[in-house]
């Protein structure tokens, strides 16, 4: 089948090269064309998909990407993984609302789009169905088909990459639901249809919203078991050693990505627009996880206190500056806002991340640097933020003066975990 995948980011590129794998002839659209430009040289800048895969498919023809919304034209099925935002609080959808306006100009009859950006219950049926009607006055369920399929990406994962990860899918009928569910039993080992597009929606937002107040409660277990002199990091290796009842979570210096600091909000302004009531989970969640690079601000400062030191003149350098380990996502990543406040607090900050090259989210005022011997002894404090396995940890370990270890990896005598 012709496919289009609207958007060539941490989802829609390996979704992309995925279905050209299995014999589909993909374009790759996105408006970025500096995205498109380092995509179309085979240079992959998504840890999920080697620079030797996307190679293989550009050369084989299989996959091409482009910025000019005319290489869409007659796709059999589009898929749109745009960003999706929040907006002082409220979900901006006009990534979505500008593709399927796009699509809908190509759209044809028997073609089928799916909805993969994470949104709140109903914005398949409610703002995308609407908005390719009306760009192809073409019918929905009667001259085209519709559904809503979220994503599972979890960069870096090698133990659940795209084709293992199950799948859910959905569509606005049953005519919907076979073509979406059979375009993707070729992508992936296991599909798990579901009754509407709507459970679909909820369906991403409750593996969000689950992650995220799980991760808030040890954040919050970890900033009270330090004043208790309860060491949360034993307990919490303990209670998993219980084969039933109970998941691992562990604290960190915040939530990064999309799915965590953005994703359960979705569900939250919804609630709060049609129901008329707050989301305390959520709201909970946000509040104790949106202020955890202050507390590690807040624990370094303890530290420079005890050694009679001030934050301001010191040299501190930040260990990973992504959100997640060994990926180069820095996409909220609280990193990037421990570095601000230390800054703003007059720290001379350096920041070391072997994945993460250049990146406008990043402050200009931050050195980068790399984590060797003299850089780490030269500094005050180092501050392991993002626990990437290309760290040398013994040498990290010897020279530092002191580490404040927010993941738990090291320890030792000049160590403090979070």
């Amino acid at each position: 089948m012709y496919v289009v995948v609207a958007g060539q980011g941490y989802v829609g590129l390996p979704l992309a090269v995925r279905a050209a794998e299995v014999g589909h002839r993909v374009v790759g659209y996105d408006v970025d064309p500096r995205r498109v430009q380092q995509i179309a040289t085979g240079e992959s800048y998504v840890e999920d998909v080697a620079s030797a895969r996307l190679g293989a498919v550009l050369d084989s023809g299989a996959y091409s990407v482009t910025a000019e919304a005319a290489a869409l034209a007659r796709f059999d099925i589009a898929v749109i993984t745009v960003p999706t935002p929040l907006r002082d609080g409220v979900p901006d959808l006009t990534y979505i609302e500008s593709c399927a306006h796009t699509l809908g100009a190509h759209l044809r009859p028997g073609a089928t789009v799916v909805l993969e950006s994470t949104t709140y219950p109903g914005t398949t049926e409610e703002l995308v169905l609407p908005i390719l009607e009306k760009s192809s006055g073409l019918i929905a369920g009667a001259d085209f088909h519709i559904g809503f399929s979220p994503e599972r990406i979890d960069p870096g994962n090698k133990k659940w990459p795209f084709d293992k990860t199950p799948k859910v899918v959905s569509g606005i009928d049953a005519a919907s639901l076979d073509v979406v569910k059979g375009f993707y039993d070729g992508l992936v080992e296991t599909t798990v249809p579901v009754s509407t597009t709507k459970v679909a929606e909820l369906t991403k937002l409750i593996e969000n919203i689950f992650r995220h107040v799980n991760i808030a409660l040890v954040n919050e277990m970890a900033m009270l078991a330090r004043p208790l002199g309860l060491n949360v990091w034993e307990a919490i290796d303990a209670a998993t050693s219980k084969p039933f009842g109970y998941m691992r979570f562990t604290p960190g210096p915040g939530v990064g990505g999309h799915c965590l600091p953005i994703d359960p909000s979705f569900l939250s302004w919804k609630v709060e627009r049609d129901v008329g009531v707050s989301f305390r989970f959520v709201e909970l969640a946000n509040d104790v996880n949106n202020h955890m690079p202050d507390y590690v601000v807040r624990r370094l400062m303890e530290a420079f206190n005890t050694r009679r030191m001030a934050v301001r003149g010191s040299r501190v350098l930040l260990l990973g500056l992504a959100y997640k380990a060994n990926t180069s996502d820095v996409r909220e990543s609280p990193s990037v806002r421990v570095a601000e406040l230390l800054l703003d607090l007059g720290a001379e900050v350096r920041g070391a991340d072997p994945h993460v090259m250049g990146d406008a989210r990043i402050s200009a005022r931050l050195i980068r640097v790399e984590a060797t011997a003299e850089e780490v002894t030269a500094s005050d404090a180092v501050v392991l933020l993002t626990d990437h396995a290309e760290f040398d940890y013994e040498t990290i370990l010897e020279h530092a003066p002191y580490v404040l270890d927010c993941r738990n990896r090291l320890s030792g005598a000049n160590v403090d975990a979070l």
